[in-house]
């Protein structure tokens, strides 16, 4: 055998030399694949994962709408979502590296009010809740007795809705409490929802004291339109002006007004 001058077999050389040119395939490379033998782009999911509060968040879109999200807190791993999702769309999702027009902006934002997200698999119940859900501006919070009803669906069925959430983070389950002002962390860990309701800036504790002490809604003396606490309207009014209240049918018998941004309930 054909040896080195140092006496090592040149074909353990070359097999090193080999080894050094091995590498990754891009990320997109089955993507790749399939664009070129012509597989249609509707036949197939694609998906990426991006970064969100809490960690990772792996995303897959059809070319019309957001089919599915989830986080990778709990060791999730792109293999582990690819069964998800096909588990829950019949749909395969392939890796890729451009994300659903407006997703990253969405999540930058914390809107994601008018991104496209197809709810089609769940029962209308559920979407009627999520879509519900998704009206609840950033940095807010809404109790489930207002999800019941913009959905008009039971209370009881808010819960469960929440947990069968598809798409985690942009459908924001983080911005609903019980009636009592707790979470309502269906669908994912407590630690979860607080790391993303802190990145909204919601005083939690706040809204739980007010709770506590019986504050459902707050109202303004100077425009006489009450609030959920969380409302954008309802954080402007100073203490000195601030009028709580336990119910929406208090707040009425005392000449308030519903706020029409926020439409209270009371719990």
């Amino acid at each position: 055998m054909t040896t080195s001058d140092h006496g090592a077999p040149l074909v353990g050389a070359a097999r090193s030399g080999l080894a050094g040119l091995v590498a990754e395939p891009p990320v997109d490379f089955a993507v790749r694949v399939l664009r070129r033998v012509g597989v249609p782009r509707d036949a197939y999911d694609t998906y990426v994962r991006l970064d969100a509060a809490v960690g990772g968040l792996f995303v897959a879109a059809s070319p019309e709408a957001v089919t599915g999200a989830a986080l990778d807190t709990g060791g999730l791993t792109a293999a582990a979502f690819e069964a998800l999702h096909r588990s829950r769309t019949r749909r395969s999702a392939v890796r890729s590296v451009r994300p659903f027009p407006g997703v990253a902006t969405a999540l930058r934002t914390g809107r994601a009010r008018r991104l496209p997200i197809d709810l089609s698999p769940l029962s209308p119940v559920d979407r009627a809740v999520l879509q519900a859900v998704r009206t609840v501006p950033f940095g807010q919070l809404r109790p489930v007795g207002w999800i019941a009803r913009e959905a008009a669906a039971a209370p009881e069925a808010v819960a469960g809705a929440l947990a069968r959430n598809p798409a985690a983070v942009l459908v924001p389950c983080h911005r609903v409490t019980y009636d009592n002002g707790s979470p309502c962390d269906a669908g994912h860990l407590p630690e979860v929802g607080d790391a993303l309701r802190a990145a909204e800036g919601i005083d939690l504790q706040r809204a739980a004291e007010l709770y506590r002490a019986g504050v459902v809604l707050l109202g303004s003396d100077t425009t006489r339109i009450y609030c959920h606490p969380t409302c954008a309207h309802a954080r402007r009014i100073t203490p000195p002006h601030q009028v709580p209240f336990r119910t929406a049918r208090e707040a009425g018998r005392a000449g308030y007004r519903a706020c029409k941004s926020c439409r209270p309930v009371s719990a």
